[in-house]
């Protein structure tokens, strides 16, 4: 399993005052945008984001950080036979992820997450 991105996530109560916020003091500029969650990046290297998400659209969290690896189904299945906690199950989102969410030992939500 190779790790492709790792890309803090931020809730907020108000997505649009973050997204300027982190535009104007970062220079960030927007890659994504869904509604419930926007991406940023640096226009000199748009492997380097930050998400800031009102709410999740499918799990019942935001997470803490997304993750983005080259084998989704290995890294679930590795989690789960580590044990760990699955807080959002391995699903095929309509936005064109396969995501699952897992809870880390300190209690941090990871997205984990691949494009198919």
């Amino acid at each position: 399993m190779t790790v492709r991105r790792i890309v803090p996530d931020f809730q907020s109560a108000d997505v649009r005052g973050s997204v300027e916020f982190y535009s104007g003091l970062l220079g960030l500029e927007q890659v994504m945008d869904h509604g419930w969650i926007v991406t940023l990046a640096d226009p000199n290297d748009p492997a380097r984001q930050l998400s800031v998400a009102s709410h999740d659209a499918s799990a019942p969290v935001v997470p803490d950080v997304s993750v983005e690896v080259d084998d989704v189904d290995a890294t679930y299945r590795l989690a789960q036979q580590m044990g760990a906690e699955i807080v959002h199950p391995l699903t095929d989102e309509p936005w064109g992820v396969r995501r699952f969410f897992v809870k880390g030992p300190e209690g941090h939500i990871v997205n984990v997450l691949g494009h198919p």
